[in-house]
């Protein structure tokens, strides 16, 4: 089934090349179901590479989703051009009364500064309180996570002693998890980041649950009882050039950077990137869609936030 996007998005031609469905705005009206509504918070730098990368792993899947991209209005994007920020994207203000089946709040380049200075810290609390009764189920990601612990639960990010950088191994550690269900008992996930969340913090919060973590990249993914909370960790939606770019543009302005582990064979940059983890990303994403939120949000959308499900 189709993911719904605006027809002029850039996204759109790179999705139907890889043969994703994208689904038109008529056709979709014609469509006799509700489709789930996903809103993106999109606090990447890269709007349009994030953008693409999130609507290829919501778009795989066999619901129809109709994907709402937001931006905060408290930070002016500097990496992508106001007319593409003003032709698609949303401010809170503009969908703040409506409600949501789902929304994902990406990661953003600023994890190691305090919370508080974040110059979107403020209106990113908003938007986080808001989803408790707006939206069924909020999938964070990264920065994103540490960001809705620490609002949610207080729990503090930690800075590494080197960032965390490269591609690891991710073991399942909680028993028949639904959001990992099918995942083999070990899986790679892309990371790059200098600050980490500590277990015994989150093992110390009795209303998340640990579901898989990492020797070397530590927690992965939690979660609260009913799903209505998920935290990711790592950047499963990365494609295949995410960490290459990352890695050379920092090399080439010669900044410290270590090659990204287990990504370049033989860890040599000049060869082409090991893909070892897209397929547990699609199922990441599709298990989310359909375990967190097709099956257990309300069939009348403004009635989101009126009771957790149960697992």
């Amino acid at each position: 089934m189709p993911i719904k996007i605006p027809d002029a998005l850039p996204a759109r031609q790179t999705l139907e090349s890889e043969n994703i469905f994208v689904m038109s705005k008529m056709r979709a009206e014609t469509q006799e179901i509700r489709p789930l509504k996903i809103a993106l918070l999109n606090l990447m730098p890269t709007k349009i590479v994030t953008e693409t990368q999130l609507s290829r792993l919501l778009g795989n899947t066999p619901l129809q989703v109709e994907l709402e991209l937001v931006q905060v209005s408290t930070h002016k994007a500097k990496n992508t051009s106001q007319e593409h920020m003003l032709a698609f994207y949303k401010t809170f203000d503009e969908i703040k009364d409506q409600y949501f089946d789902g929304m994902v709040i990406t990661g953003a380049p600023v994890e190691q500064m305090p919370f508080e200075q974040v110059e979107y810290w403020q209106e990113l609390c908003t938007i986080m309180e808001w989803t408790k009764t707006h939206v069924h189920s909020t999938f964070h990601i990264c920065w994103g996570a540490q960001a809705g612990l620490y609002y949610h639960f207080g729990i503090d990010k930690v800075p590494l002693e080197k960032k965390m950088f490269g591609i690891f191994p991710h073991r399942v550690v909680y028993k028949n998890p639904i959001l990992l269900r099918g995942f083999d008992e070990e899986f790679w996930v892309p990371h790059s980041r200098h600050t980490t969340i500590r277990r015994e913090d989150v093992a110390a919060e009795p209303r998340l649950k640990i579901l898989a973590e990492s020797e070397e990249a530590g927690l992965y993914a939690m979660c609260t009882e009913g799903g209505r909370q998920v935290f990711i960790t790592g950047h499963s939606e990365y494609d295949r050039e995410t960490l290459k770019l990352e890695y050379l543009r920092d090399k080439n302005l010669g900044l410290e950077i270590e090659v990204p582990k287990n990504y370049f064979p033989d860890d040599d940059d000049t060869k082409e990137p090991l893909v070892r983890w897209r397929s547990h990303a699609n199922l990441l994403y599709s298990n989310w869609l359909n375990y967190l939120v097709y099956q257990s949000t309300p069939y009348e959308v403004a009635a989101i936030g009126r009771g957790e499900r149960c697992e």
